[in-house]
């Protein structure tokens, strides 16, 4: 299957009425120097409506697309985001045992599409992922993931902590993966609605989220190598979750 092109959104009127159509945006950029109403205004949008903005040079812009950008460019996203909280109502009212993975600080696009796949394929209703430091979800991670990212909930929220925090209070375990934790996957229940933070494999989940989190775990390994794949991990501690959960 062809994966679909991401469309640029060219220009200040365009971006405005994106926005307030409700269309799914990825992510904004604009111009550092670039000012004004309208600007305020975009950004204002943007922020209500959870849509990252990066201020670049002209250069970025300029690479990007060779039309009259007008110090804007919007990347149009090729999934729907949702709201955590509409998720979490939305799966219990169906009857449904939550089951959602966090992404702390993974950058690379194949192994975002990889962990949507596995999740996906192991009862995994949600993606929550971060709108800064996050790998896009572009072409090249809807290719990784053979369209689950069309297929799972994807919420993106401006702090990871205060997801944490609206779990809790919807009665969500918190579970983390970290390479030195002395429980293991196996010391885990995955009955009950859990979220599980998955980390970059360079420096693993933040401090703050590790604390925030009511139990670390580690995958236990038969040698003394380095450790799994994020995505190879990711999809260890899903099928233990999912094997547990339709255990008789």
């Amino acid at each position: 299957m062809k994966p679909k092109k991401q469309p640029f959104i060219i220009g200040r009127q365009p971006i405005v009425e994106a926005l307030r159509s409700g269309r799914p945006i990825e992510r904004i950029f604009i111009l550092r120097s670039a000012g004004g109403e309208i600007i305020n205004t975009i950004r204002d949008l943007a922020h209500r409506q959870g849509v990252p903005v990066n201020a670049v040079p002209e250069e970025k812009l300029n690479r990007l697309s060779r039309a009259n950008h007008q110090g804007l460019i919007a990347i149009a996203s090729l999934v729907s985001y949702h709201e955590l909280q509409d998720v979490i109502s939305f799966i219990v009212e169906k009857g449904e045992t939550p089951l959602f993975v966090m992404l702390d600080g993974i950058t690379d696009v194949r192994n975002v599409g990889a962990i949507a796949r596995s999740a996906l394929c192991c009862g995994a209703q949600a993606l929550v992922l971060p709108d800064h430091g996050i790998a896009p979800l572009n072409e090249e991670a809807m290719k990784a993931s053979a369209g689950a990212l069309e297929h799972i909930y994807v919420c993106r929220e401006p702090s990871l902590l205060k997801a944490v925090d609206t779990l809790h209070l919807n009665g969500f375990r918190i579970l983390a993966a970290e390479g030195k934790a002395p429980r293991t996957l196996r010391d885990c229940s995955w009955k009950e609605p859990v979220a599980v933070i998955m980390g970059a494999e360079d420096v693993g989940v933040q401090a703050p989220l590790l604390k925030a989190a009511d139990l670390c775990f580690r995958i236990p390994m038969a040698g003394d190598f380095d450790s799994f794949n994020v995505s190879v991990a990711t999809g260890i501690i899903l099928y233990e979750a999912m094997t547990q959960r339709t255990a008789p």
